[in-house]
C-alpha cells in the first residue's frame, strides 16, 4: 500500500475501534464518539472532556438523526479536522 493509503485504512480501523464497542458495530453512539475523540483526537479539538462540547460536535455529525453517527456522518468530522490541520500548517 501507498503511504495514503495506509493512513486512509488507519482512519477506518480507528473508527471501527470505537464503533464496534456498544450497539450497531457500524455505527457510534454518543459515547463511543466521545471516546474516540478523547483518546484520538485530543491533541485537535479542544475541549473534549466538556460534555457541552461533545453534545456539539455529535449533533452537528448527526445528519439524518438517528442518534448515531455512521462512517458517512464521521469523516465530515475527518474532513473538518484535516482542513483545520492543513490551515495550522500554513500559519507556522
Amino acid at each position: 500500500m501507498t503511504k495514503l493509503e495506509d493512513h486512509l485504512e488507519g482512519i477506518i480501523n480507528v473508527y471501527h475501534q470505537y464503533s464496534a464497542r456498544l450497539g450497531d458495530f457500524d455505527t457510534l453512539t454518543k459515547r463511543e464518539l466521545k471516546q474516540l475523540i478523547s483518546k484520538e483526537l485530543v491533541n485537535t479539538i479542544k475541549n473534549t472532556k466538556d460534555q457541552a462540547t461533545i453534545d456539539k460536535i455529535f449533533q452537528d455529525l448527526d445528519a439524518n438523526g438517528d442518534g448515531q453517527v455512521n462512517f458517512n456522518e464521521f469523516i465530515v468530522l475527518v474532513s473538518r479536522v484535516l482542513l483545520t490541520a492543513h490551515e495550522n500548517i500554513h500559519k507556522e
